[in-house]
């Protein structure tokens, strides 16, 4: 599989496989997906939308197998109490802030049973930049301690707050994970400015979201050229552009035809007419 940028001491794979929403068929689904060909896992320390254990169980079921955890890209995120079940918060909400990033952390480390992971992502921006430097600097310490290769930050769609974030931090963000939508304009000028901080952007609800990118006269005409499905050539086109899309499909089909987008090219100027729709739809 094709890698996005490099920084030092780790390879992100261009495609992801996103394990939100799997409740008890986690596992499997992990197992299946790596097997197929995935390298790169995406979940996180929230039991409301995520089954962390179980992609942990993935995880050594792979490695009896002979998938080392070094062949694998893992991130998780902290989640702030505004995105978790109140009934189910893997840290203690009392702990000032910086604890309960550290509690979390240390709850995905046993979940996954792993020592490090490859991504930190804090999963929502805080109620105000105060609360937000103090999560951050709590992952940067995670980060000094070699326990985690990146950090980042989802769902941020305001441009001027990843701007004083990246200003502020002295660990700069290496990671923007959003939801890829036409509400806000596709991110545009959020990715522009990513570019040119080398900061990776990943996009989730991407196939969810834009059924009528899917059906455009320019995706379907790529598609029927090229033998593929719409999906594969938005995903296509989206790793030709920079972006690391995250797919998490449950069919082993759609696992093996994400997979596939990797054996085929498009024309530069395709490319860029399909990339258009993503700041002119």
């Amino acid at each position: 599989m094709k890698n996005s940028t490099n920084l030092p001491g780790t390879t992100m794979p261009s495609l992801l496989y996103g394990t939100a929403w799997k409740k008890e068929k986690t596992a499997d689904l992990v197992t299946r997906a790596v097997k197929y060909g995935f390298r790169g896992i995406d979940t996180a320390c929230q039991p409301k939308h995520y089954n962390e254990a179980a992609v942990g169980e993935a995880i050594r079921r792979l490695t009896s197998e002979g998938i080392a955890r070094t062949d694998l890209y893992i991130q998780t995120k902290f989640t702030p109490l505004n995105g978790q079940d109140p009934l189910n918060i893997p840290y203690d909400r009392r702990a000032p802030l910086s604890e309960q990033v550290a509690e979390s952390f240390e709850v995905s480390k046993k979940n996954l049973a792993v020592s490090y992971v490859d991504g930190l992502i804090l999963h929502s921006p805080l109620e105000n930049m105060d609360q937000l430097m103090i999560v951050w600097q709590a992952m940067e310490e995670i980060y000094r301690l070699g326990e985690t290769k990146r950090i980042g930050i989802s769902n941020c769609y305001e441009l001027e707050m990843l701007k004083q974030l990246y200003e502020m931090a002295l660990i700069k963000p290496t990671i923007v994970q959003n939801r890829f939508y036409q509400d806000t304009g596709y991110d545009s000028e959020i990715r522009t400015w990513c570019k040119e901080k080398n900061i990776i952007y990943q996009s989730f609800w991407t196939l969810t979201a834009n059924p009528q990118i899917l059906v455009r006269e320019v995706v379907q005409r790529a598609a029927q050229i090229y033998q593929k499905t719409a999906a594969q050539i938005l995903f296509r086109v989206l790793v030709d552009i920079g972006i690391v899309p995250l797919t998490g499909t449950c069919s082993d089909k759609h696992m093996r035809e994400d997979l596939e987008i990797f054996n085929f090219d498009l024309p530069k100027t395709e490319i860029q007419e399909i990339a258009s729709l993503f700041t002119s739809n």
